[in-house]
């Protein structure tokens, strides 16, 4: 509780409210069946009809006050529940936002979904019945034990007899539904990482032929999930029935002994109503706790599993930035014995003993095969991963000195996946720089040889899809071009992003950096050798090591790889393949 109070501070008022106004409720729930004894005992036994009377208005005041202390505990327990959800999912979300990719790594985006959505309204249900019944069944159950013993001790100690088997009955249940419920909600990861993955990829799946597996995929993860589910709400299933037998024969017992008492005048017959109405709000008292315990035990796992999360240590911070004021200024780039591996325990590294130098302004192209650490390399120059070994310097300062926000502020980057979100194109374009003029848009967006803008009937304004599904490949990689080139950065990287594009399209946007950026550093990581050919410097990689660096027409002297990389492609131009 100490680790959520600040959660709860702010809407402490409405935490207080909310079951002080439900023990009004408690308080006429006790009192009325000794009003209906009275009635019966005093006011039907003599005839007392201005009695009755009374006692009925009585009645009626306290089940509107009643119905007030009720309506106000639901409302102020709904807001403090809500407030603590939405304050608790915020922070949640501004976590996952401060994950580095090592810690993007532990977690799927299904299960983080997951964690924001489902675990989060767990607790809040939790919450939201905990206020309501906090006060309400430890009142009811004290209040109408103390009236059940004033009215009669005997039949009182029925009661005492029942209640240690139930709280050993319920006790059983929770410890059996807890653990269940812990698999539920990772069966519930799983199937909402299908459906993301199923929606994210229809396209492919479709153009595929690939329906049928992915349904039965779903099903798979669908019929995981209920089996979990089932198991789980089996357990929780019993406390009902429990409770209501429980109830019955408690109930019986009463009326059993209560009626022998009558009938030999030791009890009048309303005392004997009243008591009955007694023993229900007792053990209804109890069903009441049962069931936010129950609850509980389901909330606890999501409270488990959010806090994993807000717990998590995110390994990329800089809180020992030494020079958090410091701005990337000239774009100079240096990697310095650089060695790196995803995960600590694997032997072979992704990149080993990377060194180079890159000064301000010049272009450097990265060429190799697929899985040869070009993309990672490249990451760590805004600190997306940290070097296992070795040094990463921007402007002669380790980046680890840079505060995260300005390094990355100093950097562009065009990711291998081009990304684009819901929205129309001009907001797309300015998440490089949200106040960018019209002007600069279109600057940026005719450098990237996106004037196919215009064509569209809404132009800038037209709505994309998510994702960007509504433009083609080629115009996707094209428009993150002109997002980045907004963002006017010293260090610009280009990771495959123009794959999609024509060679002369290529070579126009090439061209126009050297006027646009002409003081930013360029690292351009391809496929096709047409497009690093006129870098100041290339890198050669290989299984994560640097087999060649110099100028085209040095590496077509010197190195080995990157000649096998330029005739393959050569003769595959040569022969219009």
């Amino acid at each position: 509780m100490k680790r959520y109070w600040k959660y709860i501070k702010p809407y402490l008022p409405a935490f207080i409210c909310g079951p002080l106004l439900m023990i009004v409720e408690v308080i006429g729930e006790v009192l009325l069946p000794k009003f209906m004894a009275n009635i019966i005992n005093i006011g039907a036994a003599n005839q007392d009809v201005p009695y009755i009377i009374t006692m009925g208005i009585v009645m009626v005041v306290t089940a509107l006050l009643m119905m007030a202390g009720g309506i106000g505990g639901a409302y102020f327990a709904a807001k403090a529940a809500i407030s603590f959800a939405a304050d608790i999912r915020k922070d949640t979300f501004e976590k996952v936002q401060k994950f580095s990719f090592a810690n993007l790594d532990q977690y799927n985006t299904g299960s983080l979904v997951t964690r924001l959505t489902n675990d989060v309204t767990q607790v809040q249900n939790l919450i939201n019945m905990a206020l309501r019944m906090m006060l309400r069944a430890p009142g009811m159950l004290i209040g109408a034990l103390i009236m059940a013993f004033m009215m009669n001790r005997e039949l009182a100690a029925v009661i005492l007899v029942v209640i240690p088997i139930l709280v050993i009955l319920i006790g059983i249940v929770i410890k059996t539904a807890f653990p269940r419920f812990t698999i539920m909600q990772k069966k519930l990861d799983t199937l909402n990482s299908t459906i993301q993955e199923m929606l994210t990829n229809v396209r492919v799946i479709k153009s595929f032929v690939r329906g049928d597996y992915e349904e039965e995929k779903f099903s798979r993860a669908n019929e995981d999930l209920k089996k979990s589910s089932l198991s789980a709400f089996n357990v929780v299933i019993l406390n009902m029935p429990i409770m209501m037998l429980m109830m019955n024969l408690t109930t019986l017992g009463v009326v059993w002994f209560g009626g022998k008492q009558i009938l030999v005048g030791r009890m009048p017959v309303g005392d004997l109503t009243a008591f009955t109405t007694y023993i229900v709000q007792i053990l209804m008292s109890l069903m009441m706790l049962a069931i936010v315990l129950l609850q509980s035990s389901r909330a606890m796992a999501s409270l488990h599993r959010i806090t994993e999360v807000l717990d998590a240590r995110i390994d990329l911070t800089d809180e020992n930035s030494a020079q958090k004021d410091k701005r990337v200024e000239n774009g100079t780039v240096e990697f310095k014995d650089v060695s790196f591996r995803y995960y600590k325990e694997n032997k072979e590294p992704v990149l080993s003993h990377i060194n180079f130098k890159i000064d301000s302004g010049k272009i450097l192209g990265i060429i190799g095969s697929t899985g040869s650490g070009k993309t990672t390399l490249v990451q760590m120059i805004p600190r997306l991963y940290d070097p296992d070994e070795g040094e990463v310097l921007v402007d002669g300062v380790n980046v680890k000195e840079y505060s995260l926000e300005h390094l990355r502020e100093g950097v562009g980057m065009v990711l291998q996946k081009n990304v684009l979100f819901s929205g129309t194109i001009r907001e797309n374009l300015m998440w490089g720089d949200e106040n960018a003029s019209e002007e600069e848009v279109e600057k940026a967006a005719a450098a990237a040889q996106a004037g196919f803008v215009r064509d569209f009937t809404e132009g800038y304004e037209t709505e994309l899809g998510q994702g960007g599904v509504n433009v083609s490949g080629g115009q996707k990689q094209r428009l993150c071009i002109a997002r980045a080139l907004l963002k006017k950065p010293k260090i610009l990287i280009l990771d495959d992003s123009t794959s999609a594009v024509d060679t002369a399209t290529e070579a126009k946007i090439r061209e126009s950096f050297s006027g646009l950026l002409k003081e930013t550093t360029k690292i351009i990581i391809a496929q096709r050798i047409t497009s690093v050919m006129e870098a100041d410097e290339i890198l050669v990689l290989d299984e994560g090591e640097i087999v060649g660096k110099g100028t085209h027409e040095e590496l077509l002297k010197t190195c080995e790889a990157y000649q096998e990389i330029y005739y393959s492609q050569m003769d595959k131009e040569a022969s219009g393949q």
